[in-house]
């Protein structure tokens, strides 16, 4: 039998992490998730974030429209939007970890997958996965070494460490040269042309 996979992506952990251990965001999605499943049968990948408020932040509004269209364009993929609430003036995320984990259990309770793949190193997630692998599911955890709780680690049946390394090829468009690279290509493309 081939085992299912369900993908769980927390989209602002994976943004974060992105930024922080890449120094950019422009994830092609489908190869990301491909590369996760491999060889085993993709069930559906789930994205799960905030929708910016237009009112706010219209710019950052924008931009998350624009790569919304590309993500509800990738194959097998659904998008879960959930808000933000102001507290003492900080925008705060409201129901996104809710929205996973609830996901995660009913899909694994109602035999839609057999491994669910978490994207995320957020430790309040750890439980959540314990009762898919009592429910008889293998779990999986995709984290960065710097972004992610030991409970995860510790109740995971395999990992996927994601680095600089995993995400070469994985990427929408290449990376602009620096200053110093165009200036070398520059003096490298003059020295041709004599």
């Amino acid at each position: 039998m081939e085992n299912r996979v369900a993908i769980f992506i927390d989209g602002s952990n994976l943004y974060h992490a992105l930024r922080e251990n890449c120094r950019r965001t422009d994830l092609d999605f489908a190869q990301f998730t491909s590369k996760l499943y491999g060889a085993r049968r993709l069930f559906r990948t789930y994205y799960y974030n905030i929708l910016q408020d237009p009112s706010q932040r219209p710019e950052s509004y924008r931009e998350q429209q624009e790569f919304l269209d590309i993500l509800r364009k990738t194959p097998c993929l659904e998008v879960r939007l959930g808000t933000t609430k102001i507290l003492q003036g900080i925008p705060v995320e409201k129901g996104i970890d809710i929205m996973l984990a609830t996901d995660l259990l009913y899909f694994a309770w109602n035999n839609l997958y057999d491994i669910a793949i978490l994207v995320s190193g957020d430790g309040d997630f750890a439980y959540a996965l314990q009762v898919v692998k009592n429910i008889g599911k293998h779990v999986e955890v995709a984290y960065f070494a710097s972004n992610v709780s030991k409970d995860l680690l510790e109740v995971a049946d395999n990992l996927h460490l994601l680095n600089q390394n995993f995400f070469k090829g994985l990427w929408y468009r290449r990376r602009r040269p620096t200053p110093r690279a165009r200036i070398t290509q520059r003096v490298g493309q003059s020295s041709n042309q004599e």
